[in-house]
């Protein structure tokens, strides 16, 4: 499926001009159709998907309890 600059900046939760700048840098993959350019969703796809998993690890290592130091007395 292709989106339009606005579509993927929405998508991604962007600035418009960001993406439009990516796009230049070719940071992002699009096509110029004669009249805009055009971006294939699909090659975000990966990149979500690695967020998202990390986002997992974040919160599983967050909610993790802390372990109790051999080091620390007690020196009431």
């Amino acid at each position: 499926m292709y989106l339009t600059v606005k579509e993927t900046a929405e998508y991604l939760s962007m600035q418009e001009s960001v993406v439009a700048k990516l796009v230049h840098e070719g940071k992002i993959r699009a096509v110029h159709d004669g009249d805009q350019y055009v971006i294939n969703k699909d090659q975000f796809q990966n990149h979500l998907d690695q967020v998202e998993k990390a986002k997992k690890q974040f919160e599983e290592w967050r909610n993790e309890p802390i372990p109790e130091s051999v080091d620390v007395k007690d020196e009431d």
